[in-house]
């Protein structure tokens, strides 16, 4: 079965496990908790997030978890060895993939710069791919009105940059452009030319990170039932929803294929249990 992967934040219910009858234990267990929740479920794939909840009053001491994957493939290989296991718990804990009703809508989300590097990383490893920077323009025009006080100035102005990049992966033969503007106002007069060569600094990053997430966006990674990794680029910067994977799966074109091995095939889900994310309303635990 052929996969598409977006980076998006993964909203889909064959992407999610729900981990419950995590006990209580005393507080650095509790602490820990999350970090060894992640330790455990990221030998499986790359993790989008894993979020904590304690037990409502009537469900008794305890936590449970929702674990999301960017790929339904690695939850799908979590779920079985990682159900009725004690994984770092003294008892066994409760493993389910979610499923998502169809009625239900929602916007998928573009993930940020950072975790679109990650993704990169994991899936092309980080050799694989790279990003050219084509223009990255000062737009502030912070030394024009000379005339005008310069308090005046920097109050009615802001930093202004503008960048124009590539995502490059050589190894499949794409390139996706992305643009991106950041501007950061300037409320009050800065002290000093050091000061405001570190926010003009600050204002690129964004721009530069802006425009990557576009670039990234525009790209879809295609994983196969061999094993192998496609890539399809879309030239608009929609983001698709990836509940339409399989109307789509036959309009994609791939210019190459690199043989990067995705792990074992999808295991059945042995579960009919079904949930929301949107019911979970309790306090995440830090």
């Amino acid at each position: 079965m052929v996969q598409l992967v977006p980076f998006a934040v993964p909203i889909e219910g064959d992407k999610t496990l729900l981990v419950w009858e995590l006990s209580s234990g005393p507080t650095p267990e509790a602490l820990h908790l999350k970090h060894s929740l992640f330790t455990v479920f990221s030998q499986f794939g790359l993790l989008y997030s894993v979020r904590l909840f304690p037990n409502a009053a009537v469900g008794g001491p305890g936590f449970s978890a929702i674990i999301k994957f960017y790929s339904a493939r690695d939850a799908h290989r979590a779920q079985k060895p990682c159900d009725q296991k004690q994984l770092f718990h003294t008892s066994p804990v409760k493993v389910r993939l979610g499923t998502r009703h169809k009625v239900v809508h929602h916007n998928t989300l573009a993930v940020n710069s950072s975790r679109c590097q990650e993704l990169a990383n994991y899936i092309f490893v980080f050799h694989e791919w790279s990003k050219r920077i084509i223009k990255l323009q000062d737009l502030s025009n912070l030394e024009e009105r000379e005339n005008e006080d310069i308090v005046t100035q920097l109050q009615k102005q802001s930093l202004k940059v503008f960048c124009a990049l590539q995502v490059v992966l050589p190894s499949h033969e794409c390139r996706s452009p992305g643009v991106g503007m950041a501007e950061e106002p300037l409320d009050k007069l800065e002290e000093g030319s050091l000061l405001l060569f570190m926010r003009r600094k600050i204002t690129q990053k964004l721009a530069i990170q802006k425009a990557m997430t576009v670039a990234f966006q525009r790209l879809l990674i295609v994983l196969l039932e061999s094993g192998k990794t496609a890539v399809a680029y879309r030239p608009c910067e929609e983001v698709t929803d990836a509940r339409t994977e399989e109307g789509l799966q036959d309009l994609i074109q791939v210019s190459y294929f690199s043989c990067q091995p995705c792990g074992q095939r999808e295991q059945e889900c042995l579960s009919d249990f079904s949930f929301e994310e949107e019911e979970f309303r309790l306090p995440e635990l830090d």
